[in-house]
């Protein structure tokens, strides 16, 4: 089965910033800055009204010092939602300050300086339970319109941004802590279904190897009973035990083949996840018509599509990637044709890789065919296989 591999997770477009974890490189940290920094056009009007010399100097430097507190504040406490959030504990406080230093600084500054109580709708928002946020945001809201009327303001449209952002800021958090749940529960499942392959291999190596080692323990202290009294017997159980032991080669091989050989609607399913991590807008069909496809074929779709989701991913660079399965009658009978295209810039070299060469001769070996190469948007592997068994192939022709 094909899981997502954690190389590919790591080589995700740096244009792609990750809902619910903090930034992992500088790009990162101006992007979520840039998107955090224009909520601060409502600082606007407190520091035109610092700066317009209306207060004293007491009082001047007084409301700097506020809003200096509340902006560092506000910005911790976003910032750090995003990555590893603080303690419950200390979201209450670092909202509380946030709770103090609004209403104080609207209401002995003027209502210049009721834009705050949209940060402090926002931070209940985004860092509250959803419960708390229910009556912290309408709480805010009454707030505000209570120091605006002390001011003879009536802020109705500040009120309802201050609801709207507010709410808005609530399905944002949940959103978060969903994408943050949905990745540990698919990282879980992913470690799930590795414990139980593992189990799975396991068993199946007891089964097949448990008989045959117990068969050539007790043969080989036969052997070593009849020697040197029975020589001729002893050599019969040295033969036994070398034809035990070749099959159980035999065996082995078989089980180990048979774990190799990539199903392709794990395939397909594993390339919807690999190419969504990735940034990849990806069309990928979810359940393939397989009736009468021999194993050896399918497999070598499998591997197919692994190599081309792998290049897709790794160096391609693109933002859109198509998966079609199609079935066709040609003149050497009815064929599978797997078809995998991008709009990404291809390979930069100018012959095949050392992946396309050897999927183009696991193919042969099936009795199918490939093709790859640069087309007008894009890069496009065709591969294709025959779709019934080899003394049927040319039946429909």
């Amino acid at each position: 089965m094909m899981t997502e591999d954690p190389q590919v997770c790591e080589r995700r477009p740096e244009h792609q910033v990750q809902i619910g974890q903090g930034p992992r490189n500088r790009r990162e940290l101006m992007v979520k800055t840039l998107w955090i920094g224009v909520w601060l056009i409502f600082l606007s009007s407190p520091l035109h009204d610092l700066t317009s010399g209306r207060h004293t100097t007491g009082g001047t430097v007084a409301g700097a010092l506020g809003l200096t507190a509340f902006v560092v504040t506000y910005l911790s406490l976003v910032f750090r939602n995003m990555g590893r959030p603080f303690s419950p504990r200390t979201v209450v406080s670092m909202l509380a300050v946030l709770a103090v230093l609004a209403p104080v600084l609207a209401y002995t500054l003027g209502p210049a300086w009721l834009g705050l109580f949209v940060y402090l709708s926002v931070a209940c928002g985004a860092t509250l339970p959803v419960r708390a946020a229910y009556w912290a945001i309408p709480s805010t809201a009454v707030v505000m319109y209570l120091v605006g009327r002390h001011w003879g303001e009536k802020p109705d449209d500040t009120l309802l941004l201050v609801v709207l952002i507010g709410f808005a800021m609530v399905g944002v958090g949940q959103l978060v802590r969903t994408t943050v749940e949905l990745r540990k529960a698919r990282a879980t499942v992913a470690q799930l279904a590795a414990n139980e392959e593992r189990l799975r291999l396991a068993r199946d190596l007891h089964d097949l190897l448990g008989h045959s080692l117990s068969l050539i323990t007790l043969k080989s202290e036969l052997a070593g009973r009849m020697l040197p009294g029975q020589p001729e017997k002893a050599a019969q159980q040295v033969a036994d035990i070398e034809q035990v032991s070749r099959q159980a080669l035999v065996d082995v091989r078989e089980a180990v083949t048979g774990y190799r050989r990539p199903r392709l609607a794990d395939e397909l399913a594993g390339a919807q996840v690999a190419l969504t991590a990735a940034g990849v807008g990806a069309e990928v069909p979810a359940e393939p018509h397989l009736d009468g496809v021999p194993e050896e074929c399918e497999s070598a779709l499998a591997w197919a599509l692994r190599e081309a989701v792998t290049n897709v991913v790794r160096h391609s660079g693109a933002d859109r990637c198509l998966v079609q399965l199609t079935h066709r009658q040609t003149l050497d009978g009815a064929m599978l044709e797997l078809s995998v295209e991008d709009n990404g810039s291809g390979r930069d070299g100018s012959g095949p890789g050392n992946g396309l060469t050897g999927l183009t001769e696991r193919l042969e070996k099936a009795g199918g065919t490939l093709e790859a190469g640069r087309i007008k948007h894009g890069f496009r592997l065709v591969a294709r296989v025959p779709a019934a068994p080899s003394g049927h192939v040319g039946s429909g022709a």
